[in-house]
């Protein structure tokens, strides 16, 4: 198996190479963010933040908030709903695994734009009965992100023995709701971390369901945006991706932090 293993340098090759696709996008992103006729900055930085330009604020702000509030209700569509299901699958009945795995990685074989067809019908009802507030879209985006959770969450449940966790937090007296919050999500917790990351990211980045489904998100309000001002929607790319990345930073710290401390 050690001679399977790729060598340090053909590591270093290829962090080097895929660092340098991701950068080189993102490092032309903000020499365009910087241009100011024949010279280069931050007048489009400043323009942008300006209090006064609300054409651009206004649009941008409120599909920020809707996408926050979009994924956490995701989040908690997958914590809530995915999180025991898995659980229960595990515990008492593998033999539905796999056909619980196929029914839960459909949705990554289906487009976005199909799935709006079979949504369409079903949001009418939602919208008579729940509203057609943003956070309804919560729905949708809970299925796209299934694929993406359960492989994270499934990930953590292959290396720790949930059974004998289980059976020996049952034989000291605690009761299911115990079982699973103090025994089981505990050594879950990477996952379940991973999980929520991806979630996040998904709902920041997605366009195709809420465009056709007419809400006002994140990725909608840059494109009205860049009608507007171009410098704009690039500004706040940028900026949601910085958001992600720190966001992906701090989950990482505290995943090691609290690992640091079960250990000690």
């Amino acid at each position: 198996m050690n001679g399977i293993a790729p060598s340090r340098l053909t590591r270093v090759l290829i962090a080097v190479i895929v660092g340098v696709l991701f950068a080189i996008p993102l490092l032309s992103t903000i020499v365009f963010t910087l241009r100011d006729g024949d010279g280069y900055s931050l007048a489009n930085w400043a323009r942008v933040f300006d209090p006064t330009n609300t054409q651009v604020l206004t649009p941008i702000w409120t599909g920020l908030g809707n996408s926050l509030i979009l994924a956490v209700v995701t989040v908690a569509i997958v914590l809530l709903l995915l999180l025991p299901t898995m659980i229960l699958i595990e515990l008492r009945f593998p033999r539905l695994g796999r056909v619980f795995e196929f029914a839960v990685l459909l949705p990554i074989s289906i487009p976005a734009i199909v799935l709006v067809v079979g949504l369409a019908p079903i949001y009418l009802q939602i919208g008579r009965t729940l509203g057609t507030g943003t956070w309804t879209l919560a729905f949708a985006y809970g299925i796209t992100v299934l694929p993406f959770a359960y492989r994270s969450i499934k990930a953590s449940m292959d290396a720790v023995d949930l059974s004998t966790l289980a059976e020996a937090a049952r034989s000291l007296g605690a009761g299911w709701l115990a079982v699973v919050t103090r025994a089981l999500v505990p050594n879950l917790r990477q996952g379940l971390l991973a999980a929520s990351l991806i979630s996040v990211a998904v709902v920041l980045g997605e366009y195709t369901i809420a465009s056709l489904l007419n809400r006002q998100v994140l990725q909608t309000a840059l494109v009205v945006a860049n009608k507007i001002d171009p410098y704009a929607s690039a500004i706040f790319t940028l900026l949601s991706l910085l958001f992600v990345f720190i966001l992906l930073l701090l989950i990482g710290r505290a995943a090691r932090s609290r690992d640091g401390k079960a250990s000690s």
